[in-house]
C-alpha cells in the first residue's frame, strides 16, 4: 500500500486534501483497470499545473535575466519545462515510487514512463496550487526545478536546436535538414511522435515528443550531438 504521507515528508508539503495528492499520482490506465475506484485520474490537474508551472518559470526567468530578449526567454523556458528535464526532477524527488498505474504501464520503464513522470509532476504542481496556494507552489518549483536553470544557461541548452542544426548543416555539409514522422502512437489526448532528421537521404538522428514540434526539436538536438556541433 502506497503511503503518500512519506512523500509529503520528502517534499515538506502536508496536504489538507489527501485525495487531491493521491489523484495527482493517478494515471488514466489505473482508473481503467480499477473501475470501482472513488477518485479520478490526474489529467485535469496536469492541465492546471502546466499553466501554473509556466507562469512561475516565466516570472523567475523574466526577473533573473533582464537583458534577454523575448525570443531568448521563450527558448530558455522551453528548455526548462520540457519532458526530459521535468521527468528527471520527478525521479530525483522520488515520484516514481508513488505512481498509480495499470499493471501494463507499471512494467514500462522506457520513454512512456518519462512522459508519465513529467505529466505527474505537472499534476502535482496543480494539486499543490489548489491545496496550498501560489506561494507554496512557487517554493516547491523553486526548490525542485529552477536549480536546473544554471546548467541550461551555461551549456547553452536553451538555444533552438532546429535553427542551430540548420545553420550548422548549411555551413558544414551544404544541406538543409528535413524532418519526417517515423511513427506515431497513442490516443488523441496522449499522442507520441518519433521524428527522424535527414541530411539528404541519410537519417542522422531520431527524436520523440508529445507533438511533432517537440519530436523535431529532440531529433535536431540528437543530430547536433551526433555531429559534435554543440559548441
Amino acid at each position: 500500500m502506497i503511503q503518500f504521507s512519506d512523500f509529503e515528508k520528502k517534499i515538506k508539503v502536508v496536504f489538507k486534501n489527501k485525495a487531491l495528492l493521491k489523484q495527482s499520482f493517478t494515471h488514466r490506465s489505473y482508473i481503467n483497470e480499477n473501475g470501482g475506484t472513488s477518485h479520478s485520474h490526474n489529467e485535469r490537474l496536469e492541465f492546471l499545473g502546466d499553466a501554473v508551472l509556466e507562469l512561475i518559470v516565466t516570472d523567475f526567468l523574466y526577473k533573473k535575466y533582464p537583458n534577454y530578449t523575448e525570443g531568448e526567454l521563450t527558448a530558455l523556458r522551453s528548455a526548462l519545462v520540457n519532458a526530459i528535464i521535468i521527468s528527471e526532477i520527478a525521479s530525483e524527488v522520488g515520484m516514481n515510487d508513488y505512481l498509480l498505474l495499470s499493471k501494463g504501464e507499471a512494467k514500462d520503464y522506457g520513454k512512456a514512463r518519462m512522459y508519465i513522470l513529467a505529466n505527474t509532476y505537472e499534476a502535482l504542481v496543480g494539486a499543490i496550487y489548489i491545496d496550498q496556494g501560489y506561494e507554496v507552489t512557487n517554493k516547491f518549483i523553486t526548490k525542485t526545478l529552477l536549480p536546473k536553470t544554471e546548467e541550461i544557461v551555461n551549456k547553452k541548452l536553451w538555444r533552438d536546436a532546429k535553427s542551430l542544426v540548420q545553420e550548422k548543416a548549411q555551413e558544414f555539409v551544404s544541406v538543409t535538414p528535413a524532418y519526417k514522422v517515423l511513427t506515431q502512437s497513442g490516443p488523441d489526448h496522449d499522442k507520441h511522435f518519433t521524428v527522424g532528421i535527414f541530411f539528404g537521404g541519410d537519417l542522422i538522428a531520431e527524436g520523440k515528443g508529445k507533438s511533432k514540434q517537440e519530436a523535431e526539436q529532440s531529433a535536431a538536438m540528437g543530430a547536433l550531438k551526433v555531429k559534435n556541433w554543440l559548441d
